[in-house]
């Protein structure tokens, strides 16, 4: 990540998050590491992708990144300050708006959509008169006009959707944290929704931090993809370059697991290994060394003892492991 902070958006900086748990009634206690010293920086209007398996920390970093969880260690600034803690007194109340995978519980079932909309704008101080009349307006750019006065069970998933994105550009927000926004809906609305948020974008211009475990997804967004495990950022990339030529073993995993042709990127890069197996490792416990190497094709007796560090590939382009390196940053065997 470059020095500085002058026209970034957002940046994590060692940022930490871990959740004291139990296991079982009579367990002894124990730290879980959701997130692991994680360094990243999103610029104004850039789409940053955040990818990885199931229950490797990128919701609890999309939280952090957002203002709802602290981290335990490290720092989260936007516009170049400390994060404070979410509230609608804070100086960074509505310049940083979060779209939740599951619409239908991220909206108050006994709110209509347009105050649902409306929420964020009166929190702001706007007059309820016109923080209706803006989110009528909101919601007839996002192709639900007229059904402002609907409460969210009277749509469908897709709708409800449309309703949290209108939402979350009420404020003209500088940063929107999108968490598998389109994970839960079908195919077809998933492209219906992934074009509003291109066009929320062009018209407004917020930074997206766009987290998904659907590469394809992520490469359709992003210009620039973050891939996590375990709690870790394994390798930062440009889409073109991740595609390609993917240097960290746990990308070209995920890659290989992608159907063909999911996407353009996808036709002309190199072989690729099977799709990644075993299970993610417990955070609670997490492997000695690289925590990759249970499940890695190319681990080595290095591997299970020192973790490895960053190394640089090319402007932008860095990864976590070993054996990245040679002339075109790929892993060598």
């Amino acid at each position: 990540m470059p020095d500085g902070s002058a026209g970034r958006a957002l940046e994590a900086a060692n940022v930490s998050r871990a959740f004291a748990v139990r296991s079982g009634l009579f367990g002894r206690p124990g730290k879980l590491r959701a997130v692991d010293d994680v360094s990243f920086s999103l610029c104004p209007g850039e789409s940053l992708g955040l990818v990885g398996e199931s229950g490797c920390g990128k919701s609890t970093l999309g939280r952090i990144a957002c203002g709802l969880l602290p981290p335990t260690a490290g720092k989260m600034l936007f516009c170049g300050r400390q994060l404070p803690g979410a509230g609608a007194g804070s100086w960074a109340a509505g310049r940083i708006q979060m779209i939740f995978q599951d619409p239908a519980s991220s909206l108050d079932p006994r709110m209509t959509a347009a105050r649902s909309v409306a929420e964020p704008l009166l929190a702001s101080g706007v007059s309820r008169r016109d923080a209706l009349a803006r989110a009528d307006a909101l919601l007839e750019q996002v192709g639900l006009g007229g059904l402002g006065r609907r409460y969210p069970h009277q749509f469908s998933g897709g709708q409800r959707q449309r309703i949290a994105i209108a939402r979350s550009i009420a404020t003209q927000p500088d940063v929107i944290v999108c968490d598998e926004p389109v994970s839960a809906l079908d195919a077809s609305v998933q492209a219906q929704i992934l074009n509003l948020l291109r066009d929320a974008q062009e018209r407004f211009g917020p930074a997206y931090l766009f987290i998904s475990h659907d590469l394809a997804v992520v490469g359709f967004m992003c210009s620039r993809i973050l891939v996590m495990y375990l709690g870790q950022i394994v390798e930062e990339a440009g889409r073109d370059e991740l595609f390609a030529n993917a240097a960290h073993p746990y990308s070209r995993a995920l890659l290989a697991a992608m159907p063909q042709g999911a996407t353009a990127w996808a036709e002309g890069r190199a072989e690729l290994p099977p799709p990644i197996s075993g299970e993610l490792p417990s955070p609670l416990n997490p492997p000695s060394g690289c925590y990759f190497h249970p499940r890695c094709p190319i681990a080595r007796e290095i591997c299970a003892v020192e973790a490895p560090p960053w190394k640089t590939l090319g402007q932008g382009w860095r990864a976590r492991c070993h054996f990245a390196g040679g002339d075109q940053g790929i892993c060598q065997e």
